[in-house]
C-alpha cells in the first residue's frame, strides 16, 4: 500500500471531516467515539495503527485475560500498554500490506475499542460464578439455597449497597439469571476418593 492508498481508505471509511494529517505520512481520525492514529515509519517501511481503548486503571484488573487474548482471540491486532492506557495496535510491513489486510485490521481495532474491557469483565464474573456454584454443590446446597445466601449477603451489605432498591433488584436478578443458566452445566471435580 502507498500513503495515498491509506489516505483514501481512511477517508472512505470515516469521511473527510474526521480525518486530519498532523504530519507527513501520519493520519488521525477523531470522532466522538474514538481516536485512531495511523503512522508510516520515516523510512517508509512500516505502518502502525494505534487506538486507545481504556485508561490503564480500568484495564488493570483484567491484564492476565487481556494478555491471553493476544494469543487466543486477537488476529492481526494486539493489545498493548503505553502512557497509562490500554491500546489496540496493528503493525505491518508497508510493502506487503494489501488493502484487504488493512481494512480487516482497521475493523479489528474498531471492534477492540467498541468492546473495551467488558468482555474480560464478563469472563471474570462468569469464572467466579462457576466457582461459587462448585462451592455450593460441594456443600450440598441447592440453587434456591445458594440464591438465598446471595440475597442475604446483599441484605447485610457484604456484596453491595441495597439502599438503592433498583440496583439491588437488578443485581439479584442478574445473579438469578446467571446461576440458573450455569447451574446445570457446572459440577464439582471428581476426587480420587469418589472414583474408588
Amino acid at each position: 500500500m502507498t500513503p495515498q492508498d491509506i489516505f483514501y481508505q481512511l477517508q472512505t471509511r470515516f469521511g473527510a471531516d474526521c480525518l486530519t494529517v498532523p504530519a507527513e505520512d501520519t493520519w488521525q481520525i477523531d470522532t466522538p467515539e474514538l481516536r485512531l492514529l495511523v503512522v508510516v515509519s520515516q523510512n517508509q517501511t512500516w505502518l502502525q495503527m494505534l487506538i486507545p481503548i481504556v485508561p490503564l486503571a480500568e484495564a488493570q484488573p483484567f491484564l492476565k485475560e487481556i494478555l491471553a487474548a493476544n494469543f487466543e482471540q486477537t488476529q492481526t491486532a494486539r493489545y498493548a500498554i503505553y502512557e497509562d492506557a490500554l491500546w489496540g495496535v496493528f503493525q505491518h510491513c508497508l510493502e506487503t500490506l494489501d488493502p484487504m489486510d488493512f481494512s480487516v485490521a482497521l475493523e479489528q481495532l474498531l471492534s477492540m475499542k467498541a468492546t473495551g474491557v467488558s468482555s474480560f469483565f464478563n469472563d471474570v464474573i462468569e469464572t467466579r460464578i462457576r466457582q461459587l456454584i462448585i462451592a455450593a454443590k460441594l456443600r450440598g446446597q441447592s440453587l434456591e439455597a445458594t440464591m438465598q445466601t446471595i440475597s442475604r449477603f446483599y441484605a447485610e451489605g457484604m456484596m453491595g449497597d441495597m439502599q438503592d432498591s433498583n440496583y439491588g433488584e437488578r443485581a439479584l436478578g442478574a445473579w438469578q439469571k446467571q446461576l440458573e443458566r450455569l447451574w446445570p452445566e457446572v459440577n464439582p471435580p471428581q476426587t480420587a476418593a469418589n472414583n474408588d
